[in-house]
Order: structure tokens, then sequence, then C-alpha cells
């Protein structure tokens, strides 16, 4: 009886790509939807970064020396020492209309503030300014340094001890910011108005510091010319930008601002 001939089975050896196509496609497919999903408008993420930074840091703000009686000091441009840098956004400047918005501790503050320094206000020396996140308060570089000095005034001592002395028991951030004119000034000590600026509001943080204010609380910035609130052309709008500024800020309103821009931005 004739064997039957089985015919060889023909093996493909490259069944293997189909399986193999079909997983790079999905692999392909995953990536497109994970990249789509955590793409992240840029712009809305940039505004998010300044404005945790003008939260934390503050606005700059820089010191530029008077002499008492009148004559315009030398200012410096003014250097950032741990603040944002100028482009930053800038959150609402500071008004009386969300005064009442503020915590209890803050405005308890600026009114204490507000009496210690009620004869420099009248005097416009000192002002206090309030809005929902933070509290500012300006001081005028003429009662503070000499012109081109990063040395306080002995007689500005008391002034800025009886300020720490308000600030001592509370735990919000603060910034100690220094502004100039825009008048030029050059010596081996300040090249410039940002080394002036940056070495005054560094001095008054260490007084600070020295009185009991807990150093962790603190910046301080130096920002020159840079941040003008008045016109430099006349002698009484560089007299308002020779100023320092101490700003104390709410930390959980500035928190609760940008975890909503964080949330916009992520949209």
């Amino acid at each position: 009886m004739a064997r039957r001939k089985y015919q060889e089975e023909i093996s493909n050896h490259e069944a293997w790509a189909i399986p193999y196509g079909d997983l790079i496609t999905l692999l392909l497919a995953l990536f497109v939807v994970l990249y789509a999903v955590s793409t992240i408008n840029e712009g809305k993420y940039r505004v998010l970064s300044d404005s945790l930074t003008a939260a934390f840091r503050g606005a700059p703000s820089a010191v530029t020396p008077l002499q008492k009686g009148g004559g315009a000091g030398i200012q410096a441009p003014q250097t950032i020492v741990g603040l944002a840098p100028s482009q930053a956004l800038k959150l609402p400047n500071p008004t009386r209309s969300g005064a009442e918005q503020l915590p209890i501790t803050l405005r308890k503050m600026a009114d204490e503030v507000e009496v210690a320094m009620a004869p420099l206000i009248e005097d416009d020396l000192i002002s206090v300014k309030r809005n929902a996140l933070w509290v500012e308060v300006d001081i005028k570089s003429e009662i503070l340094f000499a012109s081109g000095s990063a040395e306080i005034n002995p007689k500005a001592v008391p002034i800025l001890e009886q300020l720490g002395r308000i600030l001592s028991p509370l735990e919000n951030p603060i910034r100690v910011e220094g502004h100039t004119d825009n008048r030029p000034i050059s010596s081996i000590a300040f090249p410039s108005n940002w080394e002036l600026s940056a070495a005054r509001s560094a001095r008054i943080v260490r007084l600070f510091a020295q009185i009991g204010v807990d150093p962790t609380r603190m910046v301080a910035a130096g920002l020159g010319e840079f941040q003008p609130v008045a016109d430099n052309a006349t002698a009484e709008g560089r007299n308002s930008n020779r100023r320092v500024t101490l700003v104390i800020t709410d930390t959980v309103a500035t928190l609760n601002t940008a975890t909503t821009e964080l949330n916009g931005a992520a949209q």
C-alpha cells in the first residue's frame, strides 16, 4: 500500500511584523493623545509665573539719598536681591478699595503704623497704602540716608525700630524695596544706582533682623530708578521717587490668587 505524502508546511518568518506594526501604531496614538492633553498655554503659564514672583517677592522699590534741605540726593540704578524682574506681572496697586478684605492682623498692623507714624505721615515723609493682598509703607529716603550713602541716619534708627517692633509679631512675608531717581551715581562703593539701592534695602533688613523680625520672612530688593512713581524731570518728582517701600503681604490671599491663575493656565 502506497504511503501518503504530506506536503511540508511553508512557515511565514515575517508574521511578527503585523502585530509589531499594530503595537507601534497604538503607541504613536497614545503619545499623540498624551501630548495633546499635557500641552499648556505658554502665555498663561508665564503670567502665572510672573504673578507668583510678584506676590511672594514683591514690587521693586529703591532707596535714594536725599539731603535734608531740598537738595536732590545722588541716586543709583537699583539692584535686585532676591526680587522679580521689573517686567514681572504686577498685581493691582494698593488702594483703599480693598482694605476691608485684608486679614484682621494686617489691618491692625496698618492702623498701628498710621498711629505711630502720624507726624511723619502729616509731613508727607511716610505713607501707608492698603489693598486686598498687601500693605505698603513708603518712606522717603531723605529721612533715612545721606546722599550717596547706605548708612542709616542715626535720627532714622528709632523710626525704623518702631516699625520693626510693629512688624515683628506677624508671620507675613516682608519685602524691603529700595528706589532712586534717575540721576546717575558712580563711586568705588556704588558704581551705579543698582548697588546703592540694594545696599540700602539690605541695611534696613539687617536692622529689622537685629530687633527681632524673622529673617526668613524678609527679602531685600534694589530697583534703582526703574520703578518711578513720579516724573524725574522735576525736583519734586525725583524726591518722590527716592524712597524705601515695605511691602507686607497677605500669604493666604496671594496663594489663592496663584492657584486661580494656575488652573487657568492649565486649561
